[in-house]
């Protein structure tokens, strides 16, 4: 009998030594508004190599969705704020969306979707209503429609929602509850949300406490701050993370969802765009939730960690800068998937570039030497560049803050050149303007190469490292039915 149970503690110790990879539960949303975006079955095989089984993209991405197939990551599929009325409208528009782009890439691809988000942060206070009428609407007609299809108890919906749709008037996580003009509503949609067996998907971003109120203590917005704890009865709160997600908690007691699952659907740290956004912050910050996930650490008021997402997996040069610059750098990676600094992962593992990506020509336009900074068309050619190309890395406290004048037309210059595909007419500014060879990037600023999207290579699925992997797994499972077999017979 001894020998027996010795075996079966072998086979669990097998069995945790070959599944445990890197951090587990982890999503990331993979944004795909770039000028050059990476290829979808790179980005897939980017996604794998750094252990990531989930992700979130926040519109129905063909490429994406098709690239994703057969992958074994787990897709929550968005649908932008724009579709919510017509979705709302009727149940039959509802069922054209579902079976275009969640039933077709299940069935055709094996994409596996799980969830499908209706709508990204709708109630957002700065919208001013305009999508309050439309989204429990949309809500309950994409699940008839998912039921419809034979898909409701496969794919969940549920609505990603910002942290302000809940606040507490007494400054501590205990006081906790849904904002009052949207209570009524918020009650319902989570009780339909409990009814269907779906989660409550929250996006809490620390960075933008700080970035909002200049006052606020920077410590307080980390996991590994020195700043004065919140006192809340029995329970000290170090970070705003905990305070924020517990706040959350409190409203779903107060309102009768004690054990309501929720998922975290955006959190991190963007490194360009603010003088709080570098990467030193970004790191300190990620690097601590990955510490907190591979420890399996919650809150003080839920103690299991929730399923996190990650904002996000690569720049988006191409979206919106309404909330601020840094919108388009919160990647753990730049746009062409390079890593932005380290990470670890657990058991030893970094993060890992994207493979296979090309670039176009290592040459850049700058601002010719000859060129004089008091011509007169020189601010409106830096203008021009910027309305066209991402400038964002311009400006204080950013990576290209300390660039002089003729430094700052370079940048703007060579971005547009980059986005434009590095066409010969795109680097002619009045004149002021020409082609180098020599890479002018200084410090922490980079001179972009933008990626050339018609030359691109997959490497193949399996490298040497990949192929011993293989084989070491091959031997993992024959030691594994052997050992069964023995148990069995013992």
């Amino acid at each position: 009998m001894g020998f027996r149970y010795f075996l079966w503690f072998l086979l669990f110790c097998m069995l945790l030594g070959g599944q445990i990879k890197g951090v587990l539960g982890l999503g990331v949303n993979w944004g795909t508004r770039l000028t050059h975006p990476v290829p979808p079955k790179i980005v897939v095989r980017l996604l794998k190599d750094n252990g990531f089984n989930k992700v979130k993209l926040f519109e129905a991405d063909p490429g994406a969705l098709q690239a994703l197939g057969r992958s074994g990551i787990e897709v929550m599929l968005g649908i932008p704020n724009e579709f919510l009325a017509s979705l709302a409208s009727s149940v039959r528009v509802a069922e054209d969306w579902v079976a275009k782009n969640v039933s077709n890439y299940i069935s055709k691809y094996g994409t596996n979707i799980s969830y499908v988000a209706v709508g990204n942060e709708p109630f957002l206070k700065t919208y001013k209503d305009k999508f309050l009428q439309t989204t429990f609407p949309a809500l309950k007609n994409v699940q008839a429609a998912l039921i419809k299809a034979g898909l409701g108890r496969q794919v969940k919906v549920t609505v990603p929602l910002n942290a302000d749709v809940y606040q507490t008037d007494t400054d501590l996580p205990s006081g906790g509850d849904f904002r009052s003009d949207i209570r009524t509503l918020m009650i319902s949609m989570v009780k339909f949300l409990s009814d269907s067996g779906s989660a409550l998907v929250i996006n809490i971003y620390p960075f933008l406490s700080l970035y909002a109120d200049p006052h606020f203590p920077k410590d307080y917005a980390f996991f590994n701050g020195n700043s004065t704890p919140i006192v809340d009865g029995s329970i000290s709160y170090t970070n705003v993370f905990d305070a924020n997600y517990d706040t959350l908690i409190s409203a779903l007691e107060k309102n009768g969802f004690a054990s309501m699952p929720v998922i975290i659907g955006e959190v991190g740290w963007p490194t360009d765009g603010d003088i709080n956004a570098n990467i030193e912050y970004a790191k300190r910050f990620n690097q601590g939730l990955f510490d907190r996930i591979i420890k399996g650490q919650g809150t003080p008021k839920r103690r299991t960690p929730p399923d996190i997402y990650l904002f996000g997996l690569i720049d988006e040069d191409a979206k919106s800068v309404d909330p601020g610059n840094f919108e388009r750098h919160w990647g753990i990676f730049y746009y062409d998937g390079t890593v932005k600094y380290a990470l670890d992962l657990g058991n030893g593992r970094g993060l890992v570039a994207a493979k296979g990506v090309k670039y176009l020509a290592r040459e850049w336009c700058v601002m010719s030497p000859q060129a004089n900074l008091l011509d007169p068309n020189l601010t409106n050619s830096v203008n021009y560049a910027c309305t066209y190309a991402d400038c964002t890395s311009l400006g204080y406290g950013t990576s290209c803050g300390t660039l002089d004048a003729r430094g700052n037309a370079s940048y703007a210059f060579n971005m547009y050149y980059q986005t434009l595909d590095q066409r010969k007419d795109a680097c002619k500014f009045n004149n002021l303007s020409t082609i180098t060879k020599l890479d002018p990037s200084k410090g922490t600023c980079r001179f972009e190469i933008m990626i050339d999207l018609g030359t691109h290579q997959l490497p193949p699925s399996r490298s040497s490292s990949l192929a011993v992997g293989s084989n070491q797994n091959s031997l993992l499972l024959a030691l594994l039915i052997g050992l069964i077999t023995l148990i069995t017979y013992v």
